[in-house]
């Protein structure tokens, strides 16, 4: 099953981009061995739309774009499920055994997203219910893939 980061925004060289490449890696290392590929991260460019509104539809639509055919849709969403980390792996593992080609985690921009891409969305995570910067949302989910694939793998988790 592919996992696919998809995001508005590039994030730019630094430490946040480090660590999520880090992550990546680690959590590509271990995911083979559970039949994950490696992490595709899909940089999607901000709208330069003057409105907010227009901008939410823009980038929406270029999210909704890269999302193949039955792929299972997790947007990260501060109203969202505030799932701790042995759930989001038994929900990936859920997927995989589903049959589900690919799961895409969305982070939308800073105006949203369109209602549309929200209510395709079979998950919606939550970071809980502060504002966070879209550098450390990536890097906190990327966090979260690389623990779910160690669950899932049976390396020791301190929280069971």
């Amino acid at each position: 099953m592919r996992l696919i980061v998809a995001a508005v925004g590039r994030l730019k060289r630094g430490p946040e981009s480090e660590l999520s490449k880090r992550y990546a890696e680690r959590a590509s290392k271990v995911g083979r061995r559970l039949g994950f590929r490696a992490i595709e991260v899909i940089e999607i460019r901000e709208s330069r739309a003057a409105d907010a509104h227009r901008r939410v539809i823009e980038e929406s639509i270029a999210l909704s774009n890269i999302v193949p055919a039955g792929a299972m849709i997790a947007l990260l969403d501060a109203k969202g499920e505030d799932l701790d980390s042995a759930r989001l792996a038994a929900q990936l593992a859920r997927w995989q055994s589903e049959g589900r080609p690919a799961v895409v985690f969305v982070i939308g921009g800073p105006d949203g997203l369109a209602p549309g891409l929200r209510e395709k969305a079979g998950l919606r995570l939550s970071f809980g219910t502060a504002t966070w910067p879209h550098q450390l949302v990536r890097v906190m989910l990327m966090e979260q893939i690389y623990r779910a694939t160690t669950i899932l793998a049976g390396h020791p988790y301190h929280r069971s």
